[in-house]
Order: structure tokens, then sequence, then C-alpha cells
């Protein structure tokens, strides 16, 4: 029921890790001037890797629902480790730069928001819930969300 979804995902999220690379081939030097924006640049390709290995793990024929609550849980314990990492260097960089402190605050929150669902429905997968699947959709949706969000402030609002 959920292969159509997946395979869309797998798809866009690929596309879109495309153009974040180009974003940052593009914008290196103006990136590396902000010592928040490399680890907001990896936050950002690791959401939509989640994005993507989530996915290829959901079209595996034949796996079982509870070992791809596993497997959804790792990918996303791994880039919770991400986002926490991109909230301390944000953290520092608001100290640095004397930044608002909302701005740090959003990311921190915006983080959450895109790996949790992950975590959620992998520990709901796992225990053989299929609602596990609407937890990912969730996530994957707001991954997307962000990370547009994250190119575009790496690929035009660095310019400014």
């Amino acid at each position: 029921m959920w292969t159509d979804f997946f395979i869309a995902a797998a798809g866009a999220s690929a596309a879109l890790a495309g153009l974040v690379f180009v974003s940052l081939s593009v914008n290196i030097n103006r990136i590396l001037l902000f010592s928040n924006l490399p680890s907001r640049s990896a936050s950002t390709i690791g959401a939509l890797m989640l994005i993507l290995v989530t996915s290829m793990a959901a079209l595996i024929q034949g796996q079982r629902t509870e070992t791809l609550g596993i497997e959804i849980l790792i990918f996303g314990a791994f880039q919770w480790l991400l986002e926490a990492w991109t909230v301390r260097k944000a953290l520092i960089a608001r100290r640095e730069l004397h930044r608002p402190r909302f701005e740090w605050m959003i990311g921190a929150v915006a983080g959450q928001v895109e790996t949790l669902p992950f975590i959620v429905g992998g520990i709901h997968l796992h225990a053989g819930h299929e609602a596990g699947f609407y937890w990912v959709a969730r996530g994957t949706i707001a991954a997307f969300i962000l990370s547009v969000v994250n190119a575009w402030v790496l690929l035009v609002e660095i310019l400014r």
C-alpha cells in the first residue's frame, strides 16, 4: 500500500540532495565563512538521505515490518545525532555572530520536527503497528519542506 509513496520519496529526495550538493559547490566559500552553515548543510543532506534510505528499506520485498521498524529507528537516531550537532554549532555561532535567539530555537525545533517522526514511526513499526508508516510519512513531508528552506538559504540567501 505504501510502495508508490516510498518510490516517489526516494526519487524526490535524491533529486533534492543533488540540488543541495550543487548549492554547496557553488557557494562553498561563503558557506565556510559562517561557523553554523557547514553543519546546517550536513543536516540538510542527512535529512534527505534519511528519506532516501528509509524509502529504499521500505521497498525491500518480503521484509518484515518489525525489521523495517528497527532500520528506520537506527536511521532516525543517526539523523537525530546530526541534528544535535547542528544545534550545538548554531548555538556557538549565535554567540559569536550575535544572532537573535529565535534563529537558534527555530533550527532546534525544526530538526526535531523532521527527525522524531521517523524515530516514533520506527518504534511503532517494530511493535507491529502499521500506524508507524503514517509517522514516517509525516517525517518525510516535514524533512522535504525544511530541506527546501535550507537549500534556499544555501543557494540564495547566503548571497545577500
